[in-house]
């Protein structure tokens, strides 16, 4: 519930009480002004402002405020020590009484693995300057970026090929998937979908072979086979799988003729008459099921792609977050349209948790930009105003937040006629600030060429680092100096 939920920083607990870091013993040599130098470098580093930078995943960083048991990337390169490799750094001093925020402790995906929670306790057990430097050199062997990156994954809500990551448990009237028994079949999964399609035959099969053969045993047929003066019911079945193949050829419609049943007995014909019946609603059922699975809309929206990152960058002079869509088919998506949702948690003012909320990004609904004619690859737009949930949101503070935003594309099919929906998702890590999208497009041989290889590229741009309200904060304020000025100047040229 919580991975959506914007980092704090470092003077707050509000989220709860974090793991603080056992008072390391002062010792001479290790605590001196080099120290002292160092800790001030890297806070000063730290809180740069850093304009126009792509949000690179923090699978392994840390944030500021947010101090943990593993080094920052920033002083892996500029400290040494001696016995160690140059990427082991050595141990800097550390205030009295200061707090811990370990980077999973606010965020449900990034789950500790088990040698993080074993060096703690064993840090906390002998609290040494040369133990905490041989276990943070031991977690950064094995625990390196690249392995970090694949072990912590963050909880996405949506995948990027659209499959939501939301799993219903402790339903207890699962009647209503029997009620409609027809899209409960069209959603199974393919090797269940075949192994029911497979069943109903089977069953159905050796149900009336059993009846046909208790039938022709109770009458006598089985032992008088072979003799002419007996009028059997059922010719020609001396078994069990001989009245197998008679249900099979019945249901089927085969009708080989050696095998049949005759006008002797009239729970025969009863039994044809309602093998037909059932054998029909089973065809009718199963291809049914088949043909709309095999048709199913969901396939079409593996064409419709998108980008794999936002950008975010001005546009006339407005600051929008943008990103890119596209069709494959030559087959046109009729009367397409595209959504966004920001799913990201909060508080309210009186103290209420919302997990995962939901809030509308605005495409261009009031002005129909949303209403696309996708021929040829688009770039989507969200103009950051002040109705807008990124309104008060910065680069830095892009940093750390914790969101999600969901794109929604739908539209009709148009060979098929059915409602097709795509389903895509950002993350604050997949959004680039500073960039722009590269155009796909050409004019070739008298029509428009899109090179799809194109489709992902960006390039950098220049974009100021503060928010949408702050720049349109400074806007105001150099217009009403500019007015000022202008005013004063007229004042100075009028006449006595």
């Amino acid at each position: 519930m919580l991975a959506y939920l914007p980092r704090p920083p470092a003077d707050t607990s509000r989220y709860g009480t974090f793991p603080q870091k056992p008072d390391l013993p002062a010792t001479p040599g290790a605590l001196g002004e080099d120290g002292g130098q160092q800790a001030a470098a890297t806070t000063a580093k730290r809180s740069a402002p850093m304009p126009n930078y792509p949000s690179a995943p923090r699978h392994s960083g840390f944030v500021p405020g947010e101090p943990s048991l593993l080094p920052s990337r920033g002083s892996l390169t500029t400290q040494h020590h001696r016995g160690h490799p140059s990427w082991c750094p050595a141990p800097a001093p550390q205030e009295a009484g200061a707090r811990l925020y370990p980077l999973h402790a606010l965020s449900v995906a990034n789950i500790p693995n088990s040698s993080h929670g074993k060096a703690s306790a064993r840090s906390s057990a002998n609290p040494t300057l040369e133990g905490l430097q041989s276990r943070r050199c031991k977690l950064l062997e094995e625990d390196s970026p690249l392995v970090q990156a694949s072990k912590r994954q963050r909880q996405r809500y949506v995948t990027k090929v659209g499959k939501c990551q939301v799993n219903l448990g402790n339903i207890q009237d699962k009647k209503r998937f029997l009620s409609d028994i027809f899209t409960t079949i069209v959603d199974l999964k393919y090797r269940w979908f075949l192994f029911v399609f497979m069943m109903c035959y089977i069953i159905t099969w050796l149900v009336f072979g059993f009846i046909y053969f208790f039938d022709a045993w109770v009458r006598g047929d089985v032992g008088h086979q072979g003799d002419p003066e007996w009028q059997a019911c059922i010719e020609n079945v001396d078994g069990f799988v001989s009245a197998l193949l008679l249900s099979v050829e019945s249901q089927r419609t085969i009708g080989y003729g050696t095998r049949m049943v005759t006008a002797n007995c009239a729970e025969g014909v009863i039994l044809l008459i309602a093998q037909s019946i059932v054998g029909s609603m089973i065809d009718a059922m199963m291809v049914g099921c088949m043909f709309v699975k095999i048709s199913r809309p969901k396939k079409r929206a593996q064409t419709l792609i998108f980008s794999k990152n936002c950008v975010i960058s001005r546009r006339d002079e407005k600051l929008c977050l943008m990103f890119r869509v596209g069709d494959l088919r030559e087959s046109h998506m009729v009367d397409a349209k595209i959504r966004a949702k920001l799913i990201k948690s909060r508080h309210t003012a009186e103290g209420e948790f919302i997990p995962l909320e939901q809030s509308e990004l605005n495409l261009g609904y009031d002005t129909g930009e949303d209403r696309l004619f996708l021929v040829e690859p688009q770039i989507i737009c969200h103009v950051i105003n002040h109705h807008s949930p990124f309104w008060d949101m910065s680069a830095e503070s892009l940093r750390r937040e914790q969101f999600e935003i969901i794109i929604i594309l739908e539209g009709i099919v148009e060979a098929t006629g059915m409602t097709c929906q795509a389903r895509t998702s950002y993350t604050e890590d997949e959004i680039l600030w500073g960039y722009r999208f590269e155009p796909c497009m050409s004019l070739e041989k008298g029509a428009f060429q899109v090179d799809y290889s194109r489709f992902e590229m960006t390039f950098e741009v220049q974009t100021p680092a503060a928010s949408a309200k702050e720049l349109h904060e400074l806007k105001e304020l150099e217009q009403q100096e500019h007015s000022t000025l202008s005013l004063y100047w007229d004042h100075l040229l009028q006449p006595c």
